[in-house]
């Protein structure tokens, strides 16, 4: 537990983080091409992974990263030209251009914002094309100046725009697949907090239906008592059908505070087909949970866009878990949709040891369950009449 704490304060540390993109960025600054012919100016790609890397993991500041970054790759490049054999002087001359390129890059983002752009795809690669020209044409005029005493001709400039729109745009499109990806993410993890949300308002709807009845017994135990002149129990009844009324306002209060937010969360639009792979990839991880094998397969023959995605999830959710806690140790679990003449049926069909005969009349009646726990704990029941 200690070591996995380590490893996340390191991960958070603003030192650790640079120092790790800069790390990163000279080493694969080593896979290269080299487009010019005895030259030492290379594209490599530790300028497409320093840029990923500041868009996925944003630094507090740019330019502290994109200085450290240029040290080191300096450092990384000379170092490595000395361990194989290179005279000192000729590898400084060699590679300090290369400092041009990182602190120009992150000095127009620092000054830019990078991220006031990076949910604009077409103004980030736009800005990293500029950026990555100035950088690069920096870097190569003064190693061509140091070297041949001469700065670039057209075909050479020619190479770095076109090298330079080809990696600004594939950088900001891999980051835009990255950026959705965990888009998605999030989404699947807000829809299903959602409608466990919603599952558990039915639950609490559940107990303060058990109050209320509670309480009417309670006041009616009273009354009788006060009839046959037992008034000390029956102020004792009378109390507790006030503690309870009093539980029931604060459940109240707590199931006002859920249908909230799962009215929030139905505001989006979501694919039938959506809810449907979210219900199997949820069901799938509960299956493994249960250290059981159980395959999943969706037969959809329509779809639409639907808002009720929370109260979907929590009926289908309910029902598949069903599914797979009545398969043993290996089965499968088939989501079949169809529609015809206006209405949509949804059938949950799995292999596992059923219901019987006897129960089919009961299953769907509140509180009935033929489930307990592993420590003998009896179900709610409330899932299938929900």
């Amino acid at each position: 537990m200690k070591s996995k704490l380590t490893w996340h304060h390191m991960y958070q540390s603003e030192a650790a983080r640079i120092i790790f993109i800069a790390l990163l960025t000279a080493i694969t600054g080593e896979l290269k091409v080299i487009p010019f012919a005895g030259e030492t100016f290379r594209f490599a790609l530790g300028g497409i992974v320093f840029f990923l890397l500041i868009l996925i993991y944003p630094p507090k500041s740019v330019l502290r990263t994109g200085f450290v970054t240029s040290v080191v790759v300096v450092l990384f490049r000379i170092i490595e030209q000395l361990w194989l054999g290179a005279d000192l002087a000729e590898s400084v001359q060699m590679h300090l251009p290369v400092f041009l390129f990182y602190i120009l890059f992150a000095m127009g983002w620092h000054f830019v914002g990078l991220e006031k752009f990076k949910s604009h795809p077409l103004q980030l690669g736009a800005l990293a094309f500029l950026f990555e020209i100035v950088g690069n044409t920096a870097e190569h005029a003064v190693r061509n100046w140091w070297t041949a005493h001469y700065l670039l001709d057209l075909k050479e400039w020619s190479i770095l725009v076109g090298v330079a729109l080809l990696r600004s745009f594939f950088t900001v499109g891999l980051y835009s697949s990255v950026a959705l990806s965990k888009e998605k993410q999030r989404v699947r993890e807000i829809l299903g907090i959602g409608s466990e949300l919603y599952a558990e308002t039915l639950y609490l709807q559940k107990s303060m239906d058990h109050m209320e009845r509670i309480t009417a017994s309670s006041y009616d135990l009273y009354r009788k008592l006060q009839q046959e002149h037992q008034r000390p129990l029956g102020i004792q009844a009378l109390q507790i059908a006030q503690e309870i009324h009093e539980v029931k306002k604060d459940s109240q209060r707590i199931l006002a505070g859920l249908s909230q937010l799962t009215k929030r969360e139905e505001m989006s639009v979501f694919s039938l087909s959506t809810v449907m792979e979210m219900v199997q990839s949820a069901n799938h991880k509960y299956s493994k949970m249960l250290g059981k094998q159980v395959t999943f397969h969706i037969r959809q023959t329509s779809d639409f866009q639907t808002e009720q995605q929370i109260l979907l999830l929590a009926i289908l959710n309910n029902l598949v878990a069903n599914a797979v806690e009545a398969i043993e140790r290996t089965g499968t679990v088939r989501m079949i949709v169809s529609q015809t003449e206006g209405q949509v049926c949804f059938q949950i069909i799995d292999d596992g040891k059923g219901i019987s005969a006897d129960h089919e009349m009961l299953i769907f009646e509140p509180g009935f369950t033929t489930k307990y726990g592993d420590h003998g704990a009896q179900a709610t029941g409330i899932g299938l009449s929900m």
